[in-house]
């Protein structure tokens, strides 16, 4: 046999190798080149860039639509490659953490395939696909944009009518607290799509977004109006009102940011940076009525630039996210000071409730740092369910299993403060308190106006009554004042700021997360 016949491929072989390149992007230019124009990428080189190199293995890739009773095999195969969506098992993040740790299952919808459709095969490879993330308890980060359910596969409809016994809903929900999972969205996004997008963990999404449950020709189908897709859940709404996580400006900064998110769910890191903490102690401002920046106390506490916000634009008073102290993965939760006081209500609630379930699902300490006058009061709020919201943020509190770390930065006043500890001061592994930090069970100006009304009242002037009303609130701080409360007990300990990152890191370092949850993560 000669070298030329030894290196020749076989006829099966070189059949597949030719069927395979009608998916590569190279050879679709005309679909590729259209997506470039909107500053997009392909599905594929949005997992090219998400995963390391040459680690993806795919699944599925020779399906095509469900439509040949429309279609030719050969206009198939070439102009609806893979059935519309990407799927395989990857390597993420392979430069920091160990192989098993880096594995991720990877699913992309492929707009430029019947924009990103929802088809009845590719439905059955998501299924597949989430049988394997249920077994081998991996992560998944799945790209969903598209407009929904294909009604144009035809070769089911003597088999199916609509559709309603697909399973991959209930599928991919039932993974809810056994693996991450990180929807990321670009451009259109609708009503299965979407659906899928709902039930994850965090939904990353670029400015260009369009998220909703049903698209224009859905809307405008059930007599609803006329609508432009770009109206329908634009990205500003989205992120105002909870449903965004994170929003970036493009698909490489929503690569970047899964990257980091999924990071904290893959292990501890064996470097890192911190900040001098000497810093940290002038942060807060000396007059206890300022309001300041509390995500600059975080970013200096946490390992540098380790720290992502979630939910950054909803419910501004309570910042939540994830860091790292000494490598290890954390939690954080915050009253910002800027917005409400601090004071907690129906949507800070809620939001923290569910940042709550997340950590606790996955094993992550939470950090939480206290500056809050309590919960927010008035027929107004309560007109928004706060009596519900608030129990929903203790329940959560008392029955999580992670570690709760809770740092008073100043104030730290009734149910408000307690909520912040997990339900009680004693529930938390520690609650320590800064020189800054003040204690009471409501708000020294309300005590005093409740406490001490007929005093008040008794005052013949209001020069009289101010200077009075003045007096007892010193009075009240100076006993409440953290130096003076720690006296009882009712905390651990006062610990200058530049001490807590120290304070954190012994307690990371000392507990075994072991913990096997199998409830599930709210959507909200």
């Amino acid at each position: 046999m000669s070298k030329k016949e030894e290196h020749k491929l076989r006829s099966d072989l070189e059949e597949l190798i030719q069927r395979k390149e009608f998916l590569l992007d190279k050879n679709r230019p005309i679909a590729v080149e259209k997506r470039h124009r909107k500053n997009q990428r392909t599905a594929r080189e949005n997992i090219a860039d998400l995963c390391d190199e040459d680690s993806f293995l795919e699944y599925g890739s020779l399906i095509t639509a469900a439509q040949t009773t429309r279609k030719s095999k050969e206009e198939l195969i070439q102009k609806t490659p893979a059935d519309g969506l990407v799927t395989g098992i990857a390597s993420v993040n392979g430069s920091l953490f160990d192989k098993e740790n880096s594995k991720c299952l990877v699913l992309s919808y492929d707009y430029t395939v019947l924009a990103g459709t929802q088809g009845a095969f590719n439905h059955k490879k998501t299924d597949r696909l989430l049988a394997i993330a249920n077994k081998i308890k991996k992560p998944i980060v799945f790209f969903v944009e598209g407009g929904g359910g294909r009604p144009g596969d035809v070769d089911f409809d003597p088999i199916s009518i609509g559709g309603l016994d697909i399973m991959t809903f209930a599928n991919y929900a039932r993974l809810s607290g056994k693996v991450p999972r990180i929807a990321i969205v670009s451009g259109y996004c609708f009503a299965g799509n979407a659906a899928i997008a709902g039930c994850s963990d965090i939904i990353i999404a670029t400015k260009n977004c369009a998220l909703g449950m049903g698209g224009p020709a859905m809307i405008e189908g059930g007599g609803l109006g006329t609508f432009a897709p770009k109206t329908i859940g634009p990205a500003d709404v989205q992120t105002k009102n909870g449903v965004i996580d994170v929003l970036v400006e493009n698909e490489k900064e929503a690569v970047a940011a899964a990257k980091k998110y999924l990071a904290f769910f893959q292990g501890n890191l064996a470097n890192w940076e911190s900040e001098d903490q000497s810093k940290i102690r002038s942060l807060i401002p000396e007059n206890r009525k300022f309001a300041y920046d509390v995500t600059k106390i975080i970013e200096t506490l946490c390992d540098v630039d380790s720290f992502l916000e979630l939910r950054k634009d909803f419910a501004k008073n309570i910042v939540t996210g994830f860091g790292r102290i000494e490598g290890n993965p954390i939690g954080l939760m915050a009253n910002s000071t800027k917005h409400l006081g601090g004071a907690i209500d129906s949507d800070a609630s809620d939001k923290m409730s569910r940042f709550m379930q997340l950590c606790n699902a996955f094993n992550i300490p939470i950090v939480s740092l206290c500056d809050t006058p309590g919960f927010m009061v008035g027929p107004e709020i309560e007109k928004t369910g706060l009596v519900r919201h608030a129990g929903r943020l203790f329940v959560n509190g008392a029955n999580i299993n992670v570690p709760i770390l809770t740092v008073v930065l100043r104030k730290a006043y009734g149910l408000g403060a307690m909520a912040m500890a997990g339900g009680s001061f004693h529930e938390s592994v520690f609650t320590i308190a800064w020189p800054s930090g003040e204690f009471g069970a409501m708000g020294l100006e309300g005590a005093v106006k409740l406490g001490f009304r007929k005093e008040l009242e008794a005052c013949k002037t209001e020069e009289e009554k101010n200077e009075l009303y003045t007096k007892l609130v010193n009075e009240l701080y100076e006993k409440g004042k953290a130096i003076n409360a720690a006296r009882v007990l009712e905390f651990d300990e006062v610990v200058d700021p530049a001490d807590t990152r120290k304070w954190i890191a012994t307690n990371l370092n000392s507990f075994n997360l072991t913990n096997e949850n199998t409830n599930y993560i709210d959507t909200w």
